[in-house]
């Protein structure tokens, strides 16, 4: 479990005066919640705390920018996030709590609020942590994602970003709003949200480029750059894996800062290995691992995230170092 600073919280004590103040015989939807305050302004969301004046508590509540609020498309892919969080009935992903429409007719979608550090804070002091502890994020991930792919959902944005770290040793896998779920029918016709992914502002803090992909281009496949319609659930071991690798290394398996460069590394390049770029203290075993799942071919990789998971649970030991 990692240790943080402690993290001030709203409402950290319960008072009665809370839990036992009378519930108003008509409820109205459009007044539940107030007291909002932005957390974060995404691509094309915005991420809000308010307090739920039914529940008489704080949740995150997410919308779409003002902007994208009549955009179909955005509109169907919030919706499809909101219905993902909610069904996906695992510790390690955030419930969805409810659905809905504000005064002006805009969907919502509201969600446990939980305070706590992301993976890429971790990473920016990882020397304060061994190696045990970062695993053990690996693995909470792995079983996240594990347990997405056996209901068939592929995650497709994995970076260290959209993993948060909870003061009381929580894990979580955020932001499903690039998820892929597949029809029933599998010789339906791809929706439009799926031809609609191919550009955006969702790029790697940072970098210029054109066309850019949405998602983060350090974590990809070489299939999800590629937009490959045959993409498998794969595409998230290759991302899990970049994740893992620069846990190990204190480096992304590939650097630069034009988008069109990265990734032409990541469907050609090998990236270096990650017992050398980790100067020599990265066991074998996890070094292997990182190098299995950036492998090029999907095949090549380790079949599913219960593999990774069993790996990074067994004896890999600081006495397999190089």
């Amino acid at each position: 479990m990692l240790n943080f600073p402690q993290i001030k919280k709203v409402s950290d004590h319960l008072y009665i005066e809370e839990t036992d103040a009378p519930l108003p015989e008509t409820l109205n939807p459009k007044t539940r919640y107030a007291f909002f305050s932005t957390l974060a302004t995404g691509g094309k969301s915005l991420i809000q705390s308010c307090r739920d004046l039914h529940l008489r508590r704080t949740v995150c509540y997410k919308s779409l920018r003002s902007k994208y609020q009549k955009d179909p498309i955005e509109n169907k892919r919030l919706l499809r996030e909101a219905r993902i969080a909610a069904m996906l009935q695992h510790p390690n992903t955030i419930p969805a709590h409810e659905i809905g429409r504000d005064n002006r007719g805009n969907i919502y979608f509201t969600m446990k609020l939980v305070h706590g550090y992301t993976l890429r804070e971790v990473l920016n002091y990882r020397e304060r942590y061994d190696l045990t502890q970062l695993m053990d994020v690996i693995i909470q991930i792995g079983n996240a994602l594990a347990y997405a792919h056996s209901v068939g959902v592929l995650h497709r944005d994995i970076k260290p970003e959209n993993i948060l770290i909870g003061p009381y040793g929580e894990v979580l896998l955020l932001d499903w709003g690039l998820a892929k779920v597949w029809h029933q029918n599998p010789l339906s016709i791809e929706d439009e949200t799926e031809g609609a992914e191919e550009t955006g502002n969702h790029s790697e803090g940072g970098m210029t480029g054109e066309a850019k992909l949405q998602g983060s281009v350090m974590y990809m496949s070489p299939e999800q750059i590629d937009r490959d319609p045959e993409i498998g659930f794969q595409a998230d071991i290759y991302s899990l894996g970049a994740v893992l690798y620069e846990v190990l290394t204190g480096s992304t398996p590939f650097q630069g800062n034009i988008v069109r460069v990265i990734m032409d590394q990541i469907r050609a390049d090998i990236p270096n290995d990650a017992k050398t770029v980790g100067g020599g203290a990265v066991p074998n075993v996890l070094a292997d691992l990182a190098m299995r799942c950036l492998q090029k071919e999907p095949q090549n990789r380790p079949t599913s995230a219960d593999e990774i998971v069993r790996i990074l649970k067994d004896d890999w030991a600081p006495s397999d170092l190089t």
